[in-house]
């Protein structure tokens, strides 16, 4: 399969993403509308968001590179240290930056 961007450049292909991912996550939220949150369903969407994050960090800190697994080190103890996401994700983006560039 093959488009055209010669006339009209990326912008569609870039809408079509943005109304693909906007239908997503809208979808989503309207489909949960019709579920009822008890304890168990909290319980279950409080885990489930913990094991996304382990599945997407995993392969990165068993076959990451020096500076992803560093990232990742230096992210969990400025998180443990501050308890704030924020500034834990920027010291995870500046060591691997500095270990790279080094």
């Amino acid at each position: 399969m093959a488009i055209d961007l010669a006339a009209w450049g990326p912008f569609p292909v870039v809408l079509v993403m943005a109304a693909v991912t906007l239908a997503t996550r809208w979808g989503g939220v309207f489909i949960m509308s019709f579920v009822p949150l008890g304890e168990r369903t909290r319980r279950f969407i409080a885990a489930m968001s913990g094991s996304v994050l382990v599945a997407v960090l995993a392969p990165l800190a068993m076959r990451g590179d020096g500076g992803g697994r560093l990232a990742l080190l230096s992210t969990a103890v400025v998180m443990l240290v501050i308890k704030k996401p924020l500034p834990a994700i920027a010291a995870g983006v500046v060591v691997a930056a500095l270990f790279r560039q080094l």
